[in-house]
């Protein structure tokens, strides 16, 4: 009843509710032009595209396209390539001083990193762009043509690409803007969910039709999966408290000697500070080596270019497995300043209980985040390569891959973030949240 009660209070914000109908509304246009194929490709002869994309890295690409990579669609790249830039401009800021400087201006500057981050988000799309178009030659009948292989059609369908991509990144900047969510991470998600019920169909018609298990297979299944959201969840949210005392001020007024401060806070350090950002680095590394491998014909390339286009395989997983542990700690030492907290902790009159202020206290904070980060990086590498685990039971891929990775992940970010935004909205107008550690408030007269 109480979670009735809390939907019927999201109705009565009138802003929020807005924001929630605008939400679904652009999401509901990207997901109707995922369905929308590019003009001169005949839709009835996509299926041995739609069989490409059925496994290996093509198909994780099509699960976050939401299908639109087999379906050709306009929106086929899907909002990938603007990851793709965002990740280099991220790794960029770290060498080039010009990128520092900005992102040291504060919103001014974010301003101008988005910009650079758009350009080259237009540059990668139009590189991927004939490639996909290529593939689509490669891949398809001739009869699925409907115009002639020419230098007018590939050109126009890189347009419409470059274009789709272009609108889909505008319409993620509204979602964040006027609507409710991360509006990038929000069309990822969908994309995302919108393969799900499809797997989860052929997964149970497996084991039914086939007397694969029947029913009870997918009942542990299910149960399974929720063991792992669960584990995903504890992993987002887990936090480390450093205790901070700050100094007890006096001050002396016309009346009576007061005293401000003294009270201990915390600092949250989290355990997975670098959230799905280590998998989307190693899955973006782990296309590279069949890449350089397809260049050349030996049995020995041809043999790594089966290893790694194979994502259940044990040579793929392991290295994965290594590089998320790697891109953990990498990630995590760029995005959180220990230096920069000890600094601002040190101006604030705080410090830690039995920790000089200063650079003692950057050393402690970056002795703990190493700490943390360990396990912590090895759980995410564990959820990571879990799906090549549950196949091994003879659950299909396509299901399989809901049981961890970056899906898994990206779904449960996305999720208690969307939750944690509704909640401040909530709380606000005093209304109890969506979340059980939520403050209960009642609602003022």
């Amino acid at each position: 009843m109480k979670f009735f009660d809390t939907l019927k209070n999201i109705w009565k914000i009138e802003e929020l509710k807005n924001r929630i109908l605008l939400t679904l509304g652009l999401l509901l246009v990207y997901r109707f032009g995922a369905q929308v194929v590019l003009p001169g490709v005949d839709a009835a002869a996509l299926d041995s595209l739609a069989r490409q994309t059925d496994g290996g890295l093509l198909g994780l690409l099509n699960a976050f396209t939401g299908g639109a990579f087999s379906n050709a669609s306009v929106f086929a790249l899907g909002i990938m390539p603007y990851i793709s830039a965002s990740i280099v401009v991220q790794l960029m800021t770290i060498a080039i001083p010009y990128l520092q400087k900005l992102q040291k201006e504060g919103e001014s500057g974010q301003k101008k990193i988005t910009q650079i981050t758009r350009w080259l988000t237009i540059g990668i799309t139009l590189v991927q762009g004939p490639g996909y178009i290529y593939n689509l030659f490669n891949t398809l009948p001739p009869n699925a043509f409907l115009l002639e292989s020419s230098f007018t059609f590939v050109a126009s369908s890189v347009v419409i690409l470059t274009t789709g991509c272009i609108f889909a990144m505008w319409l993620g900047e509204r979602i964040t803007d006027k609507g409710i969510g991360n509006g990038i991470s929000l069309l990822i998600m969908v994309g995302i969910i919108a393969t799900l019920p499809q797997a989860f169909l052929q997964e149970l018609s497996s084991r039914v039709s086939e007397s694969n298990g029947g029913l009870i297979m997918i009942l542990i299944e299910l149960v399974i999966w929720f063991v792992i959201i669960y584990g995903s969840i504890m992993l987002v949210r887990a936090v480390r408290q450093i205790p901070v005392q700050y100094a007890r001020k006096s001050a002396t007024g016309k009346f009576e000697k007061q005293s401000f401060g003294g009270a201990r806070q915390f600092i949250p350090l989290k355990l997975n500070a670098s959230g799905v950002m280590p998998i989307i680095f190693a899955q973006a590394i782990m296309f590279i080596p069949a890449a350089v491998a397809g260049l050349s014909e030996s049995d020995a390339a041809q043999g790594v270019t089966a290893a790694f286009q194979d994502i259940f395989g044990f040579w793929y997983n392991l290295v994965f497995g290594l590089l998320i542990v790697v891109f953990t700690f990498f990630y995590t030492a760029i995005t959180v300043p220990t230096n920069k907290m000890a600094d601002d902790l040190k101006r604030s009159g705080g410090f830690i209980p039995g920790i000089r202020p200063g650079s003692e206290t950057a050393e402690f904070l970056d002795r703990i985040m190493s700490q943390i980060t360990l396990p912590g990086s090895i759980f995410l590498a564990i959820i990571a390569v879990f799906p090549a685990v549950i196949s091994l039971l003879g659950v299909q891929q396509g299901w399989a891959l809901f049981f961890g990775g970056t899906s898994l992940l990206i779904m449960v970010g996305v999720a208690i973030d969307t939750i944690e935004q509704v909640n401040s909205y909530l709380l606000n107008r005093h209304y109890d949240g969506l979340m059980k550690n939520s403050k209960n408030r009642k609602a003022v007269a």
